[in-house]
């Protein structure tokens, strides 16, 4: 098998069940699977439900991870995220706000565009606040591949919104874990 070229890729993560474990967790997993060059800050956001509202869910940590990637986008959110979540206990069901183990989303993949029933690239969250957020501190100048535009341009007073703290602890864990 010919080795592929490093894509550069990024992963949301969300996690409102033991939070802290298991986004520790996941990270550790998926640097034995590639290297991480970068973790955003980690934000404590209030569960949102349907219709937009707070529906009484532990709040969740969310932030974005950078990976350097050398297997194709399917084969990343299949054969590594989703394993990664099965392996701590993420149950997937038909009620799109349950609470979550982990959730690992792969937002962008170097510059693809993918528009298949079971892979959007860039992710449908991609302008969520926390993800928006985190994308911007990886890289300020970011462009989305389907817009042609910079991230930035979505947000010119910045991506944070009320309700959203950082969680300084955990992101220097996270960094600290990426950088053995």
């Amino acid at each position: 098998m010919n080795a592929r070229a490093a894509v550069e890729a990024y992963v949301a993560v969300g996690s409102n069940i033991d939070p802290r474990r298991n986004i520790l967790a996941a990270v550790e997993m998926l640097t034995r699977q590639m290297p991480l060059t970068g973790v955003s800050t980690f934000w404590r956001t209030e569960a949102i439900g349907p219709g937009g509202l707070p529906d009484g869910q532990a709040d969740y940590l969310n932030g974005v991870l950078r990976a350097e990637a050398s297997c194709d986008a399917r084969r990343m959110k299949y054969n590594v995220l989703r394993e990664i979540e099965c392996r701590l206990g993420r149950q997937r069901t038909a009620e799109r706000f349950a609470p979550r183990t982990i959730d690992l989303d792969l937002v962008l993949f170097g510059l693809e565009i993918i528009d298949e029933p079971d892979l959007r690239i860039p992710g449908p969250d991609i302008e969520r606040p926390f993800v928006a957020a985190g994308l911007l501190e990886l890289d300020g100048g970011l462009v989305l591949p389907h817009t042609r535009q910079p991230l930035s341009c979505l947000w010119p007073g910045g991506p944070v919104a009320p309700g959203m703290t950082a969680d300084v602890e955990l992101t220097r864990q996270l960094k600290e874990l990426c950088r053995k």
